[in-house]
């Protein structure tokens, strides 16, 4: 049953690859994010104890709530039709490269690190696969913070199946959160920055 919940969740990770790419609103976007982090947790959960996974599970829903808090006040003068791929069918396309190159890689790393668990390391390598392409692909300064915070999570999830420490699960949290407020500072900066006043542009 354990196993067959652990699929699932990677399934989920999947559909909000899917949703991260090919949604252009920014609240399915962070939606997204947030099921991607309720994975994290049962992955984590898996190999760590159960109050390790809460707090990356606490952690990463205060960073979104962070950030939508300050998406949500700023004006929508500008869509982010141009930071996202335009086309359905390549945004799709691309998600299917990253589940085939991960399906493909996932069976030889657990082949070479027996007791990781093949769920695990798929879902580290989805999220860790569509961080960095997706980073490739924008410079919107929301997509970049999502795209930073997913590449992370993968990263944790395939960590806390190696490695079992408090201290630097602290850390990573505390990195998570750094990366939500200097997402959040960015987001205010560059709405100030394109909000000048005409004597000062003058």
């Amino acid at each position: 049953m354990e196993l067959v919940i652990s699929w699932g969740m990677t399934g989920l990770i999947l559909v909000s690859i899917g949703a991260m790419f090919i949604s252009k609103d920014w609240r399915y976007q962070l939606g997204a994010l947030a099921l991607q982090y309720l994975a994290v947790f049962w992955l984590v959960a898996r190999h760590q104890p159960f109050v390790i996974g809460s707090v990356k599970l606490v952690a990463g829903w205060m960073v979104i709530a962070v950030l939508g808090m300050t998406r949500l006040g700023l004006e929508d003068e500008e869509t982010q039709a141009a930071n996202a791929p335009d086309n359905y069918w390549f945004s799709t396309a691309l998600v299917g490269v990253i589940a085939l190159v991960t399906f493909s890689v996932a069976s030889r790393i657990e082949a070479a690190m027996p007791g990781l668990g093949l769920p695990v390391i798929v879902g580290g390598l989805l999220m860790i696969g569509a961080g960095l392409l997706q980073l490739s692909l924008t410079s919107n300064i929301l997509r970049i913070s999502i795209s930073l915070l997913t590449l992370s999570a993968g990263f944790e999830i395939i960590y806390a199946a190696i490695e079992n420490s408090i201290l630097v699960t602290g850390l990573l949290a505390a990195t998570n959160l750094g990366l939500g407020l200097l997402g959040a500072y960015l987001l205010l900066a560059g709405r100030n920055s394109t909000a000048l006043p005409e004597e000062e542009i003058e």
